[in-house]
């Protein structure tokens, strides 16, 4: 009686692609992340209330530019849903709002809606900077999560490898200089009192800041990859 024939031992097992994971996961959180910075949509709806605020508070008193915001937000909030885009940007966005019109009405200032957004870059900036000086860098850890690297032999985690570790290195440290080129600048923004630069500043340090950042961490750590895997 003849035996089940076995696979041939060199015949290639199913596995991922070479960046590590399967095409359709990787499409997945290309196109979450997409969604997540929600384009040039998502970028002037993000902006509405901040600009809705300032205005208000120009021409009429805090408490009517707060509810102004507030209102501005929730509608925006509705238009997403309506068009069936993210449900968690949707009500992210208008937490958000809600918090700095909390504090801001807290404070009695309009300087103080701005007060959540400069203490979120702040702390994320620490902890970007952390992770640069316990060489564990941040965008390295969340990369490898995603998209582990290929394995070596002898096999050696990421941070043991001298060019990935570098690229995720610099890569880091432009994502920790954009949150604190944020926060440094609407901290001293916020101490001269000028609301309006500080607008400006929350709307132009925002998104377009972001997109330098993740395209310059594409660039770099890309260039690492496929020197590795060129290698012999």
């Amino acid at each position: 009686m003849s035996q089940p024939s076995r696979p041939a031992a060199d015949d290639p097992a199913p596995t991922a692609d070479e960046g590590g994971l399967e095409p359709a996961l990787r499409e997945q959180v290309r196109s979450q992340i997409l969604t997540g910075l929600g384009g040039w949509t998502g970028m002037v709806i993000t902006a509405i209330p901040t600009v809705v605020f300032v205005a208000v508070n120009t021409l009429s008193s805090l408490r009517t530019a707060l509810i102004a915001a507030v209102s501005s937000a929730l509608l925006l909030s509705l238009y997403r849903l309506m068009r069936r885009q993210s449900t968690q940007q949707a009500i992210t966005g208008l937490f958000g709002v809600v918090l700095a019109a909390a504090v801001a009405a807290r404070t009695g200032e309009a300087r103080g809606y701005f007060l959540v957004g400069i203490g979120a870059s702040l702390l994320y900036g620490s902890v970007f900077l952390l992770s640069l000086v316990v060489r564990r860098p941040l965008v390295g850890v969340i990369w490898e999560y995603l998209d582990p690297s290929p394995e070596t032999t002898p096999p050696r985690p990421w941070y043991r490898r001298r060019e990935l570790l570098s690229a995720y290195m610099w890569a880091t440290a432009a994502v920790t200089a954009v949150f604190a080129a944020r926060g440094v600048v609407q901290l001293a923004l916020f101490a001269k009192r000028d609301t309006g630069l500080l607008a400006v500043a929350r709307i132009a340090m925002g998104y377009p800041l972001t997109v330098l950042a993740l395209l310059f961490a594409l660039w770099i750590v890309r260039r690492a990859r496929q020197s590795l895997s060129s290698t012999p």
